[in-house]
């Protein structure tokens, strides 16, 4: 059986790691996450940002790092106004 038109991008990598973050590519967008916003990364070594899974078509985990990020909260991060902080 031949489709008439390919279906979405099911994966998602790790197209980029600067000073500043890491970038994202997921079904042919990009998503930037700063070490400012998303801490857990500032630490990590390349294989462990490297090492992660994309589920249920919206769901990024970093297995190595117990990260999950949900791209809704990506796509709009005013919707999700909770901030990381290693304060009690």
């Amino acid at each position: 059986m031949k489709l008439n038109k390919p279906g979405k991008s099911t994966s998602a990598e790790v197209s980029q790691i600067s000073p500043h973050g890491i970038w994202i590519l997921v079904a042919d967008k990009e998503y930037l996450l700063p070490f400012s916003d998303y801490p857990w990364f500032a630490n990590a070594n390349v294989s462990q940002i490297h090492h992660l899974e994309l589920l249920h078509g919206s769901h990024l985990r970093w297995p190595d790092l117990d990260v999950d990020i949900d791209l809704i909260s990506l796509e709009n991060p005013a919707a999700y106004p909770l901030v990381f902080s290693d304060q009690p």
